[in-house]
């Protein structure tokens, strides 16, 4: 299983355009075969940060989820050029 949280920043004018990308990046990467959990969170007081939880059945599971189509569209065209900031926190499980 491979599991991590992101983290973006985004400027506050940016914010309802972000919230629409981030939906439909999550709802087409939930139809991937490999793809347990796609869950988008906005942190309680901090509308211009988003955060996904992210798990994989496996590498090659992400792998395919980094190339596909929603991805490249959604995440690289959309929430990469729009980003202030970014940090990836990869997750080990205890059980």
């Amino acid at each position: 299983m491979v599991s991590f949280i992101i983290r973006f920043r985004f400027a506050p004018e940016d914010r309802a355009e972000m919230a629409e990308v981030v939906r439909l990046l999550a709802n087409e990467s939930r139809k991937e075969p490999g793809c347990v959990t796609y869950v988008p969170h906005r942190p309680e007081g901090d509308p211009d940060t988003v955060l996904i939880y992210e798990q994989y059945a496996d590498e090659k599971a992400l792998a395919a989820h980094r190339e596909s189509e929603h991805f490249k569209k959604w995440c690289v065209g959309g929430l990469f050029q729009k980003m202030k900031e970014r940090s990836v926190e990869d997750l080990v499980a205890l059980a």
